[in-house]
């Protein structure tokens, strides 16, 4: 069954890039996934991205009908949201976490629970890099004595190059586990420098599906 939330607001991260923000709360792990229903469109799976006491948000990539919908809608409409489903990432501290470009929208709720750890995130040019010039996620960081490195393909922001390059040289930190998120071709040659250090490495892998299950 559904259950119906109302969209307080949408904020526009990047320029393919929405986060739409529900009232009310949701039972949420790390690496879980919803499904969320716009009446008279469709219903499409997305992980969470904000999350607090009071209000949750879902961070969209603009690429379909769906998503160009979901883009447009106003603060009052009512959407469903059926889940969480899926499985939750092995919250572990002394961690390197990995995300490209989207990706960086539901490792929101992985670092917020790790501390003394680094984030790599990365993306194709600085305008994509998500939610770059968020305050309270720059706090949540230094609170947690996490340090963040950005990379981009084209070297507009941080270092030039890709996230797989810099966690070659990160990699002597020896981490707990590495975390990755984000386009398929980047978490292969994550896990593949994973699995040469002998490393746990877990991934977050998507399908399109109509079900949720």
């Amino acid at each position: 069954m559904h259950k119906a939330y109302k969209i307080k607001k949408v904020i526009k991260e990047t320029p393919k890039a929405v986060s739409i923000i529900l009232d009310g709360k949701i039972d949420y792990k790390p690496g879980q996934f919803v499904m969320l229903w716009l009446p008279g469109v469709d219903e499409k799976p997305f992980a969470l991205s904000y999350q607090n006491k009071n209000e949750f948000g879902i961070t969209i990539e603009i690429k379909g009908e769906f998503t160009k919908a979901i883009s447009k809608v106003k603060p009052g409409t009512k959407v469903g949201i059926r889940g969480p489903y899926g499985n939750s990432f092995t919250i572990k501290d002394n961690a390197i976490l990995i995300a490209g470009g989207l990706g960086m929208a539901p490792s929101l709720a992985i670092i917020k629970n790790i501390k003394n750890s680094t984030i790599i995130q990365g993306a194709k040019s600085k305008e994509f890099l998500l939610y770059l010039e968020d305050k309270e996620l720059l706090k949540t960081i230094e609170k947690n004595n996490n340090k963040i490195i950005y990379c981009t393909d084209d070297g507009s922001f941080g270092i030039h190059g890709f996230t797989s390059d810099v966690l070659k040289d990160l990699i002597k930190q020896k981490p707990k586990i590495i975390y990755t998120v984000g386009p398929e071709i980047m978490m292969l040659a994550i896990l593949n420098i994973a699995n040469k250090n002998n490393i746990k490495c877990e991934a977050s892998l998507e399908r399109f599906m109509r079900c949720g299950i």
